[in-house]
Order: structure tokens, then sequence, then C-alpha cells
């Protein structure tokens, strides 16, 4: 798989609601933290703002465009920032749906189509490291393919005809990873593996990498496969990403580790050597260094949380 679907894979996102909400009038919601979560959202009609807990400046949502919550943090909706807040369970509860739909003050000035995701990965802390705080996808003509699954999200959600859910569940998926796939075509800066994706170069190393995590990569190779002196790749792979190379291939063998620890079906024998590393021993210390435990007490603390 490419890397985007490969880290996407690892943290297991699971769509387990999406609404859409028909609005009329000034309103606002503050949502809580989902904690190991997701929330994506797109503006079908009207314009909002979004504020979110830990990010300073608040963003101007308009028709078409979607946002991205990546580490689940609380956050504001509204259609001004100084609109009266309620919280979003009283919300829900307080204004009845038509299937997925809820209609408030009778509809028609806002109508916002939402998805949450719940994380059933073991290592989602870490991997949404890897992603910004916050994406915000503005329309334009390239985000034809995102602008498609909003508006087949929100007939969806119109029609309730039966297995809606379902097909809910796989537009949300499509959503995901649209926004993601849109928001590096755009981003010009930022440090870490997802900004570096957006870079031509550094991008066919870690594509690299993640087809073959095994092979006994040096920073030539690589730097072979970026079409640049060892020298400058090594600078600049360190520089976007923060991390070198090596430092970076090592972390993503142990985050594929972490996962065939957590299916508990091979030894750790056979996940070392599977990773490219000779040994046992070699692979279990740059597991430890890596994770903080050993490959054996990270499987024993593993299987303690799925008995309790």
């Amino acid at each position: 798989m490419d890397p985007l679907s490969d880290v996407l894979s690892l943290l297991k996102p699971r769509a387990y609601m999406s609404a859409g909400m028909d609005i009329a009038g000034p309103w606002g919601i503050d949502f809580p933290s989902l904690g190991r979560g997701i929330k994506t959202g797109a503006v079908a009609k009207g314009d909002c703002w979004l504020a979110v807990q830990g990010v300073k400046d608040p963003v101007h949502l308009k028709t078409g465009d979607c946002f991205l919550l990546p580490h689940g943090p609380a956050f504001f909706l509204g259609s001004s920032l100084d609109a009266d807040a309620v919280n979003a369970n009283d919300f829900f509860a307080a204004n009845s749906a038509y299937g997925h739909i809820r209609t408030v003050k009778g509809g028609g000035d806002y109508l916002i189509a939402s998805s949450r995701f719940i994380l059933d990965g073991t290592q989602a802390d870490m991997l949404l490291a890897l992603l910004p705080p916050i994406v915000h996808i503005h329309q334009q003509e390239e985000t034809a393919a995102l602008r498609h699954s909003i508006e087949r999200m929100m007939e969806e959600m119109r029609r309730n005809e039966p297995g809606s859910t379902l097909v809910l569940q796989n537009l949300a998926h499509m959503m995901l990873v649209q926004a993601l796939r849109q928001h590096l075509d755009t981003i010009q800066d930022g440090v870490g593996w997802f900004f570096a994706l957006s870079d031509r170069q550094l991008a066919a190393a870690i594509n690299a990498i993640h087809n073959d995590p095994a092979h006994s990569w040096s920073v030539a190779l690589l730097a072979n496969h970026a079409g640049m002196s060892r020298s400058a790749f090594a600078a600049k792979f360190r520089e976007r990403v923060g991390k070198s190379p090596m430092a970076y291939l090592t972390h993503w063998r142990m985050l594929l580790a972490g996962e065939r620890l957590e299916a508990a079906r091979d030894p750790i024998s056979v996940i070392a050597l599977d990773l490219g590393y000779e040994s046992e021993s070699a692979f279990s210390t740059a597991f430890k260094r890596e994770m903080g435990v050993s490959p054996r007490q990270y499987g024993q603390q593993l299987s303690k949380t799925r008995a309790a």
C-alpha cells in the first residue's frame, strides 16, 4: 500500500456515526473531545465558523468546504463566533431527526454533514502525531471528487433507504481519504511525515520504505529513489520529516511490529526476520528503544488490555 493508506490502516478508523444538520437562524454548538477519534465535516449550504481547542485561529467555513480534526479535540461550530452555544448532547436531544438529518428551526439556512470515527488501532496516539491538528479544505475545482462524496452523503441521508448506515460509513471513509489527499496537494510547508508526502522527491523515498520495510535500506539507496545526492537528501529529509531517514525506517518498522504483536499470531523471531532484522536480539533492542518496552512486554500489555 501507499504511505497514507498504510497509516490509516493501522489507525483502524471505524465510522460510528454520520449525521446531517439542516438549520435556520443563528446557532452554535460545543462539541466535546472524542479522545482517540477523528471528526470530519462538510458545509453543503451556508457558511459558519469552526473554533478548535488548542488551535489559535478560528476557521471560516464556506459552502463546499470540508474540515478534518484528526486528534479529536473539543471544538465549537456555529453561525458566528459570538453565537450562544449549546452542548452537542443537548442540541441533538432537543432536535428530532428524520433519518440521518436533524432539522432545526425549520431549516433552510445551513446544511452540514459530519462523521465521527473511533480509532481501534493500538498505536493510534503515535500515528496521530504524524497528522496535522486541523485540515481545512477550501472548495475549488480540484476538489470535485470530495464534493461528489459530500453530495452523495447528503443524498443518502435524505433518502434514508435500507442499508443507508453502511453506505454512509463507506462514504465517510472516502471523505476522510479524499480530504487528506486534497490537503497534500495544497500544503506548502510543515514538519512531519504527512507534510513530506507533498514533496515529490521525499514521497518517492517514503513510498520505497513502505513498499518494502524489510529491505536493507541505506541513506544512499533512498537518496537514489528520490533522485538526489546522499547529503542533500539526508538534510532535506531531516528538515521536512523531523528525523533522519534511518530513524523513520526504524519507527515505521516498529509500528508494523506492534501491529503484528497485537495480532499475536507470529513469534517474535518471525516478526524480526520479516522486518529485516537478522536476529531477535537486534530487533528487540530496536523495539524497546522505539516503543519503550520489549516486544514481550508489549504483547503482555496488549493481552491484559484485551482481558480487561
